[in-house]
């Protein structure tokens, strides 16, 4: 797989800025953050922020970019010889969702601010939903030669597959039973697994 470079928001000074936000909104919420806090955690000025981010919510969506990103980089590994690229899809598309579930972050989006996320749900794609789509695509090219996907065209096949994982991610513990095994989370995780094998095998 290749590896995805965004440029939302790189070096190490705008690390430091998402840094600060991610930990104000960690801790009161993305709508009881100000920029002042930023700033201040940040150990810039305010007028720093300003040059770049307009508001909190700028910030906050560079964050996300970031922070989405690198978990489904981190999922997703690269193409290992010997293992077809499906199953190296399939489990990394398993371990993606498992991983948003438990990232502090996007649970305390969700649990708290998740207007956030709609636009991204109903509305238009998101940078880190481009980078994800960009890296599903090479990898189904790589499965599609390797003859572990099925043919069909690659950026269609990767935005459905994307719809699914989003379900998945977005939406798991509406449906889940963790006092019930077969209603637990991993047992869906399981389902998943299947979901994905069965879309994508020849």
């Amino acid at each position: 797989m290749t590896p995805i470079r965004h440029n939302g928001s790189g070096g190490s000074d705008n690390d430091a800025v998402l840094d600060a936000v991610r930990d104000c909104v960690l801790a009161v919420g993305v709508r009881r953050t100000t920029l002042t806090d930023v700033a201040r955690r940040a150990g810039v000025s305010r007028m720093t922020l300003y040059r770049r981010w307009p508001d909190v919510r700028s910030l906050v969506g560079d964050l996300m970019t970031r922070e989405w990103i690198a978990v489904a980089t981190r999922a997703l590994p690269e193409h290992r010889p010997g293992v077809p690229a499906r199953e190296v899809i399939t489990e990394g598309l398993v371990a993606a969702v498992r991983a948003f579930g438990a990232h502090p972050l996007f649970r305390k989006i969700l649990d708290v601010d998740p207007e956030l996320l709609l636009p991204y749900v109903l509305d238009r794609r998101g940078a880190s939903q481009e980078a994800l789509l960009e890296l599903l695509a090479g990898s189904l090219r790589e499965g599609q030669a390797d003859g572990s996907v099925r043919a069909a065209h690659p950026e269609r096949q990767a935005r459905s597959v994307l719809l699914i994982v989003q379900s998945f991610t977005l939406s798991l513990r509406t449906m889940t039973d963790e006092d019930d095994p077969e209603l637990a989370s991993e047992a869906f995780l399981g389902e998943l697994r299947v979901i994905l094998e069965r879309t994508l095998t020849p």
